[in-house]
């Protein structure tokens, strides 16, 4: 049997895989292992809502089969292996793309609608499990049960958002959008502090279905949150062709982070310098628009062995704007930093999911190296911060959130508990409910 752990490769518990090839062998699989297990898609949550308990999970990667597919209407069904990417593979050339997407194409559809994910167009479209018609759950105390907004509704709604606690997903059926073309027609507008950003949201975001902003992180005084906002439509005209992209590899785990002060000074100053014009047009593959880091494999090892951790949080509409300053100042002056430091609004479109993450607000999501103490106590400060704030963390990226901030943020969780398939329990679920 292999081993494996998170995207994040913190905390460090090695997971013992057991792959289901069908999906007549996880009631196989579940009844060999009789401590319990947790569902396992691609392993791309970063903290330890994807670690068993016990450390055994059953993996669904391997259920990768496309089920039926009326191109017609868009509505496709498929099991709970199947990549992103490989619906994009079956669907753009036939004029149609997925309605909701994240930062990354290399994640299962199961493991899309047990994180709830969004993306770029929350403003616009919700979170993934808006498009999610039915999908077949198999429940270790029950069997297998079909769950739609109609039949099975409780727990439907209990799985969208889950974490995979609720039962294993065995497929999925989605509705996509129709588009015109494979292009995005994309604008790329630089901003010189965060009130900018705000005021650019508001004037622009209704003419853009994508939004989403870079940020400079460890900028500071007048030009704190400065950065470039990056807007886009699917393009009206074009052909519908899959992106001809080259794969960079980061080939071995570095014995220490590439991400330090030094390194994220020289990278964010060149970042936010290499356009110099305030604005830049620009049609482009949805590739590199949807999913830049997508492009470069095993990406999570420039972290070196001890790992990362990704803090993201939002933030309440009302008071969005001076936290994200407060936030973003904190992390300034205690010189830590991120790469990748993303910034968006989301919308008052409500999650069919009961521990869905987005809210009415302002988004933020950095990755930071782990140092043991010194980003703990990163994290406690910006704790203080978004609970204070009314706001809340997203569980499939998270590694360290307090029993008391979880439950505080996600009131609900206890009609999840009651749902819990008695055999799955998650590292995570462990920490913020017992």
């Amino acid at each position: 049997m292999t081993k494996t752990t998170s995207w994040g490769r913190y905390p460090k518990y090695l997971q013992t895989v057991n792959v289901a090839n069908w999906s007549n062998q996880v009631e196989t699989l579940s009844a060999k292992l009789p401590n319990g297990f947790l569902p396992f898609g691609n392993g791309r949550s970063y903290g330890d809502s994807c670690l068993a308990s016990n450390d055994q999970v059953l993996s669904t990667r391997l259920l990768n089969r496309f089920i039926s597919a009326d191109w017609q209407t868009g509505v496709v069904r498929a099991e709970a292996g199947v990549l992103l990417s490989d619906v994009l593979e079956q669907s753009v050339t036939r004029g149609w793309f997925l309605a909701s997407t994240p930062g990354t194409k290399m994640i299962t559809l199961g493991g899309a609608v047990a994180n709830d994910v969004h993306g770029k167009n929350h403003h616009v479209a919700g979170t993934f499990g808006r498009h999610v018609r039915k999908f077949s759950l198999y429940r270790s105390d029950i069997g297998i049960v079909e769950c739609s907004r109609d039949e099975n509704s409780e727990l439907f709604h209990a799985t969208i958002a889950g974490l995979g606690l609720t039962g294993t997903i065995l497929w999925v059926e989605i509705q996509l959008k129709s588009i015109q073309s494979s292009l995005i027609d994309s604008q790329n507008i630089k901003f010189s502090n965060l009130d900018e950003f705000f005021t650019l949201s508001r004037e622009i975001d209704k003419d853009f279905d994508y939004t989403v902003a870079w940020i400079d992180c460890i900028s500071s005084g007048k030009n704190l949150g400065r950065g470039i906002y990056m807007v886009g439509n699917h393009a009206d005209n074009g052909t519908l062709a899959l992106p001809k992209s080259t794969k960079l590899i980061v080939p071995v785990d570095l014995p220490f982070s590439m991400v330090n002060r030094l390194t994220l000074k020289s990278f964010n100053t060149l970042y936010y310098n290499k356009q110099i014009r305030p604005k830049s047009v620009q049609t482009i593959s949805y590739e590199p628009f949807f999913y830049p880091l997508d492009s470069i494999l095993e990406w999570n090892r420039i972290y070196g062995r001890s790992g990362f951790q990704q803090y993201q949080c939002v933030i309440p509409e009302g008071n969005a704007q001076e936290v994200m300053k407060t936030i973003l100042s904190t992390i300034s002056k205690r010189n830590m930093g991120s790469f990748l430091a993303v910034l968006k609004r989301c919308s008052d479109i409500s999650s069919p999911g009961l521990l869905s993450f987005p809210m009415e607000g302002a988004t933020l999501a950095l990755d930071f190296p782990q140092v043991e103490g010194k980003t703990d106590e990163l994290f406690d400060a910006l704790d203080a911060i978004v609970m204070e704030a009314g706001g809340r963390l997203y569980p499939a990226k998270d590694a360290h959130m307090s029993s008391r901030f979880f439950q505080q943020a996600y009131p609900q969780w206890e009609a999840v508990e009651k749902l819990r398939d008695p055999k799955i329990m998650s590292r995570f679920w462990q920490r913020v409910t017992r």
